[in-house]
């Protein structure tokens, strides 16, 4: 297996936000404007959120997912939509809050934390690669949990809460309603239980929140990357769920997949495309594939309506000229 690459050699925009605390459309915005100094790069003139999305009213792409939507992360403006406020389940979506959340709580990431029977998915009866009785640390169980989307992971994370499962599962209640997902309810830790439920619209706020820990836009974007037992010292190797993070063409600056038989095959991300920062969320998209494949749509959609606007405006400046 090839070592972790850090993230900042692949997405140095995104980590760099991250560790420096402004999100990444600010920093974006500060790059663009710095070309104003004395021998800077000429950087091409950003086109408003607001002109893209009355372009992609007459051009919208033809996407396989029940719900959508793709999100302007500068400028908060919804450049396409659809059914974008129903509950629906969301399956391991729920794992972005989950982390949020132990973080907030500020518990020793160095903590040894074993997994046992109580973990197990009664639910659905998912596998696990974490066996009982093996130790992790609560920093990797939460990489685990994050890119690898591990249930008994999350299950763990939860036991191990102040208060317990039931403490962090109100505690992931109250930050929703603190962010303002107002159509959110969670039962579980892991996403494993069809009433943990959101919208589109509110995951697009899940995502602006997660974007703002550092460890979260980490373990996200992590391509392949091992765990050890803290008992045997065995190695636990794992791949991200999302396979476009292992993609070199894709700049990706968090990412979350889920699958459930009730929620269907579902992603969030924050993407950069044409140097833009957007979010994407794809929700009960029809077969395992379709949502890299609305990815891909939605990227040639929004690359197609850059060109045509760059070269219509570029127009109107030299008959101006």
């Amino acid at each position: 297996m090839k070592a972790n690459r850090p993230r900042l050699t692949r997405n140095p925009l995104t980590v760099l936000a991250a560790l420096s605390g402004f999100g990444l459309g600010a920093l974006l915005f500060a790059l663009h404007t710095s070309a104003d100094t004395p021998g800077a790069e000429p950087v091409p003139p950003l086109i408003k959120a607001a002109e893209i999305a009355a372009v992609a009213q007459t051009r919208m792409p033809a996407l396989r997912s029940s719900a959508a939507l793709v999100m302007d992360a500068r400028e908060g403006v919804a450049l396409y939509a659809r059914d974008v406020d129903r509950p629906r389940p969301i399956a391991s979506l729920t794992k972005l809050m989950t982390a949020m959340v132990v973080l907030d709580a500020d518990l020793p990431l160095a903590e040894a934390i074993t997994i046992t029977e109580v973990d197990r998915d009664r639910l659905r009866g998912t596998k696990s690669r974490l066996p009982f009785n093996t130790t992790f640390t609560r920093h990797d169980l939460l990489h685990a949990a994050l890119a690898a989307s591990e249930n008994r992971a999350a299950a763990a994370l939860a036991r191990s809460y102040p208060g317990g499962t039931a403490a962090m599962i109100a505690a992931m209640n109250a930050k929703a309603a603190e962010l303002g997902m107002t159509q959110t309810h969670f039962r579980d830790a892991s996403g494993l239980d069809s009433g943990n439920i959101s919208t589109a619209r509110d995951l697009a706020r899940i995502v602006q929140a997660a974007s703002r820990y550092p460890l979260i836009v980490a373990f996200t974007t992590s391509e392949e990357f091992h765990i050890s037992d803290l008992n045997s010292g065995r190695a636990v190797e794992f791949l991200n769920t999302n396979r476009l993070v292992r993609n070199e063409s894709w700049r990706i600056g968090l990412s979350k997949t889920g699958y459930t038989h009730d929620a269907g095959n579902c992603l969030v991300m924050e993407v950069t495309i044409a140097e833009r920062p957007v979010i994407v969320v794809l929700l009960n998209s029809w077969g395992k594939l379709s949502k890299y494949g609305d990815s891909t749509r939605i990227r040639d959609w929004l690359l197609a309506i850059e060109r045509r606007l760059r070269t219509q405006n570029n127009g109107l400046i030299a008959t101006q000229s």
